[in-house]
């Protein structure tokens, strides 16, 4: 099966081969590109880091590797480990387990550093607030969206071509069905399976009638094991 994969580039490629591993044939064809917003870090003194995305590498590489950082899940962990940090502390791969894991493992009234996106959710900054932690966000990188549906996908759903769809963000799920709106082409994406990280990646998906599968766990493991089950 042809499988549509709109993740960054280098996290495309990777799904891809575990895809082909599986017996399927990945689309890469990302709806957003990672650039550097150019911000600077905030001044303040932290205690420890936040990192949920592998994409925070490039604005980790000018800070003390000696920090303590707490990592949203394996891949994440392995990038700020490759980039030269010792103390890692590895979460379960989303944010609401990661200030769960935090709460655990610090004291309140400890200043954190979240390096994360322009276009980032609550957690784990909301519950940690609300635990009186200080959380300091630096939106280091942003994931910016494209003007249009990249053609080797419009024209991959325009005949009939994509069986189904995986989607790791709700954003990029939201630009997605945007898109192809926007290119005449939202009956054929609802013609897809879509395959969703979370009940909060799903919810894009709300009022659409397309065949809609949400992994009991946010990890890709989960994700691509919904694809098992297929005929």
């Amino acid at each position: 099966m042809r499988v549509l994969v709109t993740r960054s580039p280098d996290d495309a490629e990777r799904t891809a081969a575990r895809l082909a591993a599986l017996g399927h044939e990945a689309l890469i064809a990302p709806v957003t590109r990672i650039v550097p917003t150019g911000d600077a870090a905030p001044a303040e003194s932290h205690d420890a880091l936040i990192v949920t995305s592998a994409h925070a590498v490039e604005a980790l590489a000018s800070m003390d590797k000696s920090r303590l950082v707490f990592a949203v899940g394996e891949r994440t962990a392995d990038v700020v480990r490759g980039a030269g940090f010792t103390s890692v502390i590895v979460g379960e791969g989303d944010a609401v387990s990661l200030s769960r894991l935090i709460r655990e493992q610090l004291p309140p009234g400890q200043t954190l550093l979240h390096v994360t996106g322009r276009h980032h959710k609550e957690e784990p900054a909301a519950s940690l607030n609300a635990a009186s932690f200080r959380v300091l966000s630096w939106e280091a990188y942003e994931a910016k969206a494209l003007d249009r549906l990249p053609d080797d996908a419009a024209e991959a759903l325009r005949s009939g071509k994509i069986g189904a769809a995986l989607h790791y963000s709700r954003r990029s799920a939201d630009l997605l069905i945007r898109l192809t709106e926007e290119a005449g082409l939202a009956s054929a994406l609802e013609a897809c399976s879509h395959f969703c990280l979370s009940a909060d990646v799903a919810a894009a998906f709300d009022g659409m009638q397309a065949p809609l599968l949400v992994s009991k766990e946010p990890t890709e493991e989960a994700l691509l094991g919904l694809l098992q089950g297929l005929p």
